[in-house]
């Protein structure tokens, strides 16, 4: 495992809308290996494998965080593209109209891809 090569994979149900989701909004750009099979993706150097799957479930976790300087200009960047970020009102997070949420330092918001999967924004 010493010079394993690491990446995140997960699965949509919509190959298409998945690239235009991921390189066309979020800013990723296409592998140089891509497939048509497969999307591989990357951002800032970290590597995601984005697959079909005629049977997919949306993932109940976060999975991608994206760790921002300043989350209210990346909310304000996203909500612009149509991005609808998660509303929680819950004993252990709630949210303000934008869909932010701190707790001390560390502020968060969740928004999903067109197959569900949730991701998360990051600041502290």
């Amino acid at each position: 495992m010493e010079n394993a090569f690491v990446f995140t994979s997960f699965s949509v149900n919509d190959l298409k809308a998945a690239k235009d989701f991921y390189v066309g909004v979020l800013g990723f750009e296409l592998g140089a290996d891509m497939t048509e099979d497969a999307l591989k993706i990357t951002k800032d150097g970290q590597r995601v494998h984005v697959y079909p799957k005629s049977d997919h479930s949306p993932a109940s976790f976060t999975v991608l965080n994206f760790k921002v300087e300043d989350i209210e200009k990346v909310a304000d960047e996203l909500l612009s593209k149509g991005i609808k970020f998660e509303q929680y009102d819950n004993p252990y997070m709630k949210t303000n109209e934008k869909g932010i949420a701190e707790r001390g330092t560390l502020k968060m918001a969740w928004f999903k891809d067109p197959s569900g999967n949730i991701h998360g924004l990051l600041q502290g």
